[in-house]
């Protein structure tokens, strides 16, 4: 049986841990030419080991999402290795310390918006250059419940995320015509290391009258591979006519 991603080339940001790592790993035993991009080179190593392992091609590259000349780099790894790009996975983010607005800094702000915006917003758009003149591609943006709901996060990340999530409609819905898919995953609650950008020594008083309560109503944490399958499904011509969408993978969290 033919593989879902067979000899697609892919682009996953934040490979090296969590949700990327799974996405990584699933493509590629899918048949997809994996390009991984993390900020950390031992967490690479490791996942270019496994991957070869299972019969996989991959090519790693440091990657800091935030820097402009970093997403270059990392879309050129994809043209000069395998000649193109068809799959472009945002996935690195980070999380702010649930902070309501009168706590959030600029510096706070900036770096959230750097990260979970605009370094999506630049890859998206170099890959487009590539998706374009060849009619085809797709672009996975992972969000969050914190992109469709008000209070899973503090006032940065929750603003990020909606911005990614309009960003993924707009895309989805200007280039449909062209052969390009934009699509966004709202995962809720998942093991994943992102916890280690939240400092807690920061949770206010407002905070833990207004959120928390509400945490205790999320049903379970995910593994990352739950959503590396979701991320597969929007990858694979299984979704060709799903577009513009936010598919919401929280094992019922958001339903409440």
């Amino acid at each position: 049986m033919e593989k879902k991603l067979e000899n697609r080339v892919s682009i996953i940001t934040g490979a090296g841990s969590g949700i990327g790592k799974s996405i990584a790993l699933l493509f590629a035993s899918e048949g997809s030419k994996i390009v991984a991009a993390d900020i950390n080179q031992e967490r690479l190593d490791v996942l270019e080991k496994e991957i070869r392992e299972i019969g996989g091609e991959i090519a790693t590259v440091i990657s800091d999402i935030s820097k402009e000349d970093d997403i270059k780099k990392m879309i050129n790894t994809a043209t000069s290795n395998y000649g193109t790009l068809d799959i472009l996975v945002n996935n690195a983010g980070i999380m702010d310390n649930f902070e309501p607005a009168d706590e959030v800094s600029n510096q706070l702000w900036e770096k959230i918006m750097k990260v979970n915006v605009d370094g999506p917003f630049k890859a998206i758009r170099s890959a487009l250059k590539i998706f374009l003149p060849q009619q085809k591609g797709v672009i996975i943006n992972i969000a969050s419940l914190g992109g469709i709901n008000g209070a899973r996060a503090g006032a940065a990340y929750t603003t990020s995320k909606h911005a990614l999530v309009g960003l993924t409609k707009n895309t989805g819905y200007m280039y449909a015509k062209l052969g390009i898919r934009c699509n966004a995953i709202a995962p809720g609650a998942v093991e994943t290391n992102i916890s280690d950008t939240i400092d807690f020594t920061k949770v206010s008083s407002l905070v833990n009258d207004r959120i928390m309560p509400g945490m205790a109503l999320n049903p379970r944490t995910a593994n990352p591979t739950e959503i590396a399958k979701v991320a597969l499904f929007l990858a694979s011509d299984d979704s060709s006519f799903v577009n513009g969408e936010v598919l919401v993978a929280d094992g019922g969290w958001g339903a409440y």
